[in-house]
């Protein structure tokens, strides 16, 4: 082998040592990395019916109002003593969690509407420092609100009976649960607000996960 086919050979091994080199170095980085999980497929659980009710200005809301947007929601009643002021906390700390989706949207539902005005709401609503623009607190009659809060988005309230109260504001039993909604209107997620070894602290990065993966959908 003369030296001009020696040093040929020795570049071209060289090149495919480097090739080697390069291609074990890139896995490995690869290995090091954090995987990205893709992003869990939330189930279509039913549809929204149009409603109209009134929120804590006085003004009248209806589906159409949140169309094209995203939005979380529960139900609770302002004299409640229970778990509503915790699960308003819990909407407070959602509402600071998604400053910046303009579009998302937060709904309050009332199981009590001959008690929770709007100016009830309007009160109840700044003691958690509600954003008007974002979260709106929704009352009406008990057909229109059994109506979007039952038949559309699964939650349950129902009325205590005199001889079942433990106290003069032990009025209601109603879900301690968020329900996720997107932009067709479509029930799409539930989360629990706590109890049963459920942690607040992980279920709502969950809701705020759905919440923009909703938002990314046409």
């Amino acid at each position: 082998m003369d030296s001009t086919t020696e040093r040929l050979s020795r570049t071209l091994w060289l090149g495919v040592g480097l090739v080697i080199v390069t291609l074990c170095i890139t896995y490995l980085v690869s290995q090091l990395q954090p995987r990205k999980h893709p992003a869990p497929i939330l189930p279509v659980l039913g549809q929204v019916a149009d409603f109209t009710l009134t929120n804590q200005a006085g003004q009248a809301v209806t589906l159409a109002d949140l169309r094209g947007k995203a939005w979380v929601a529960d139900i609770i009643f302002t004299r409640c003593t229970g778990p509503c002021p915790r699960m308003t906390g819990q909407m407070q700390s959602l509402q600071d969690s998604l400053i910046g989706d303009a579009a998302a949207k937060l709904v309050t539902l009332t199981t009590d509407p001959e008690y929770d005005s709007p100016n009830v709401l309007k009160k109840y609503a700044a003691r958690f420092k509600a954003n008007e623009a974002r979260w709106i607190f929704l009352t009406g009659t008990k057909r229109q609100i059994a109506g979007l809060a039952i038949d559309s988005l699964k939650l349950t309230a129902v009325e205590k009976k005199p001889e079942e109260r433990t106290d003069a504001d032990d009025l209601f039993i109603h879900s301690t649960i968020f329900v996720v909604v997107d932009k067709q209107a479509r029930l799409r997620g539930v989360f629990q607000t706590g109890g049963d070894g459920v942690e607040w602290t992980t279920v709502q990065p969950a809701i705020v996960r759905a919440i923009r993966q909703l938002e990314r959908e046409p």
